[in-house]
């Protein structure tokens, strides 16, 4: 166990007393950790994300805010409508006038940011806004779900070939190279389509897509974790638990996974930001959250239209910005955690 001895000097009324405290090991990863400037930028990203995605709708509707991810803004217009009439004449002909009558028709346009529409509105009449924020919540509940069922089965079966090697490990890790071999996009996009084809219900349709990010993403967990176990299952302390006759699933779960947990914890840090980037590709080519549910990638596909590209900027760049910001703030913070739990840094 590493730790570190801090040197602090007290005085005393006749002499200087040298005193040393050690710090445990998880306040040293700690200190470590926001030494790094870059660290703390990316915890800062992070919060901001977390708190505009969660907490932003709700204090937004609590001060009279009133629109929400799919709350339409119609707006009115006169429309003259021309009503024809026909009648018989003094000699049995028909004859036919017309009137003309002015209808209020509601329409949905883009709308530029303005005091009611803080970022304008869409095509359909929705609030720009507001959908980032709905948009967030999901990116974020997507990355963090599948990163962690992703690190679940990587680390049972990572940690189950990498402890009784021989015919189990073949077969575990043949399995690993045939998803590493798999090219994860196009199956998404193909996956994608067919559940757009199968007319799966758009808010049921996330949770397929964890689903199939979670398939195709384990096998570089498992790689790692079984690689760690290999070279642990073989120090002291493993043959004293083989010693005291601990089950296999003690020495496995409760000895050697938590050797591994700073590896893991770097790994799902960076694996965050990957996710999101998948979720907002498949979005933005109108195969992962579907309209009219908001998603950062389904709102930055708007750019298609080149009139939207050149005249309406608000439609996609805030979206883009904050992917920017979510995929940064989590790779700062996985670096961040990667050199504070390196036990040769010293610094």
């Amino acid at each position: 166990m590493e730790k570190e001895v801090v040197e602090e000097i007290k005085e005393t009324e006749d002499n200087q007393e040298v005193q040393y405290k050690e710090m445990s090991p998880l306040r040293l990863v700690f200190r470590r950790f926001f030494r790094s400037k870059l660290s703390i930028v990316g915890v800062a990203m992070l919060v901001f994300l977390f708190a505009f995605s969660f907490l932003g709708p709700v204090m937004l509707h609590a001060c009279g805010y009133q629109w929400g991810e799919i709350t339409t803004d119609e707006t009115p217009s006169l429309v003259e409508v021309v009503d024809y009439i026909s009648f018989e004449g003094p000699n049995g002909e028909t004859i036919w006038t017309y009137q003309i009558i002015e209808q209020t028709v509601y329409t949905n346009i883009k709308d530029a940011p303005s005091s009611s529409h803080f970022l304008g509105t869409d095509e359909k009449g929705m609030d720009v806004f507001i959908r980032l924020m709905y948009g967030g919540r999901i990116s974020l509940t997507l990355g963090f779900v599948v990163v962690i069922l992703e690190t679940l089965l990587g680390v049972v079966l990572g940690g189950i070939a990498g402890y009784f090697g021989k015919w189990v490990d073949q077969v575990i890790m043949r399995i690993v190279d045939i998803f590493n071999c798999i090219p994860t996009l196009p199956i998404l996009l193909i996956a994608s389509a067919v559940l757009k084809s199968w007319e799966i219900d758009p808010k049921v349709r996330i949770y397929y897509l964890m689903v199939i990010l979670t398939i195709f993403g384990w096998s570089g967990t498992a790689r790692m974790v079984r690689g760690q176990i290999l070279s642990l299952r073989e120090q002291e302390f493993m043959v004293a638990t083989e010693v005291m006759g601990l089950p296999i699933r003690k020495r496995i779960f409760k000895h050697l996974i938590p050797n591994v947990m700073p590896q893991l914890i770097v790994s799902m840090t960076l694996g965050l930001g990957s996710i999101i980037l998948y979720e907002s590709t498949l979005s933005y080519l109108n195969l992962g959250i579907p309209i009219p549910y908001a998603a950062w990638g389904t709102m930055i596909s708007s750019a298609n239209d080149p009139t939207v590209l050149a005249n309406y900027p608000f439609l996609w760049i805030p979206a883009g910005f904050l992917i920017v910001v979510a995929v940064l703030g989590f790779n700062f913070v996985g670096d961040g955690l990667r050199d504070a739990m390196d036990p040769k840094m010293k610094r």
